[in-house]
């Protein structure tokens, strides 16, 4: 994830959910997590927050190393196919 400036903790309500998501991202988030050693929930957090101020999440490091996870699960998949997902029946 891209540096963090000094912020003071922060208290929140997290929910529970049951999102749906692609098999082979999921197993690329969950790399993701454990490579920087924090939740799912911590890293899509993250993820969302800086897409919503139009900001990448990710540096350099850990763009190579979702290259890698990519690699090793066999995600074929990029931006040019978001919204174009269907589930198998």
């Amino acid at each position: 994830m891209a540096q963090q400036s000094e912020v003071k903790d922060i208290l929140v309500e997290r929910t529970q959910t049951g999102v749906k998501i692609e098999k082979r991202i999921l197993k690329v988030l969950k790399g993701m997590a454990e490579y920087h050693d924090i939740s799912l929930g911590d890293l899509l957090e993250g993820i969302v927050l800086h897409a919503f101020d139009g900001k990448t999440p990710f540096g350099e490091e850990s763009l190579a190393k979702i290259r890698q996870l990519k690699e090793v699960y066999g995600l074929n998949l990029d931006a040019s196919h978001s919204h174009h997902l269907r589930e198998k029946n």
